[in-house]
């Protein structure tokens, strides 16, 4: 190939921790209901339930400390804080046992959502994408690398908005945990370095509007800040 038709875009890239180097982002995937409370909340029931999946594209991905304006096409704009899991070895077909060793960290994120419309798709039998595939709607703070702090399998997971707590759960209550998670993905498609899966939200999910300050955290991994701009805005 001698010339692109037009210069391709940036590599979106996630700071790491205590480092200079940044985290190349390929693929965001995402646990629908992984929390009982939450799957309950969206009436549905979680012990029938098994894992599924949706994707953002990578250019949804926004760093700590973003400002978020409203997005356009809802009226009913919510947070859910996640647990991230940032994948640095790939593999398909990956045992449970083994799937820790594909896991280069683990951050704090944020799936934005415009909930209307994904509801209105579900209840018509749609794709999601609308309504959680679109810009600025996958917020995420620095990775902390496992070789740092292991593979956390419990501790607070929290959300506040203008420091009223909304969230507040242990990621101990995941559903599928996540070696599952890795295992089950990972029959489906291959997971290569730069994928990122968002794990899925607590129970308390609600609306956020321009002026909200929103901030969050997973015990031991790190914490969250966004503020909602108005709508449009830069």
């Amino acid at each position: 190939m001698s010339s692109w038709v037009f210069p391709p875009l940036p590599t979106v890239a996630v700071p790491v921790a205590g480092s200079d180097a940044a985290f190349p982002v390929r693929r965001v995937f995402c646990v629908g209901r992984n929390y009982a409370a939450h799957a309950r909340e969206m009436g549905r029931d979680p012990d029938r339930e098994a894992p599924f999946f949706f994707t953002k594209p990578a250019d949804a991905v926004i760093p700590d400390g973003s400002a978020v304006p409203y997005p356009p096409e809802t009226a009913n704009f919510q947070y859910e804080i996640e647990l991230v899991v940032a994948i640095g070895k790939g593999g398909t077909d990956i045992p449970e046992e083994r799937a820790l060793d594909h896991v280069f960290g683990y951050a704090v994120g944020n799936d934005l959502t415009r909930r209307d419309l994904q509801l209105e798709a579900r209840d018509k039998g749609r794709p999601w994408d609308w309504g959680k595939a679109f810009d600025h709607s996958a917020v995420i703070g620095p990775i902390r690398p496992a070789s740092d702090i292991g593979h956390p399998d419990k501790g607070r997971i929290w959300l506040a908005v203008n420091d009223a707590v909304k969230q507040d759960q242990d990621i101990a209550d995941l559903i599928w945990s996540v070696p599952e998670i890795i295992a089950i993905l990972s029959r489906s498609m291959a997971i290569k370095p730069g994928d990122l899966i968002y794990t899925g939200t607590p129970a308390g999910v609600g609306p956020i509007k321009p002026g909200d300050r929103v901030t969050g955290g997973v015990d031991g991994i790190g914490t969250h800040t966004l503020t909602i701009t108005e709508r449009g805005a830069a």
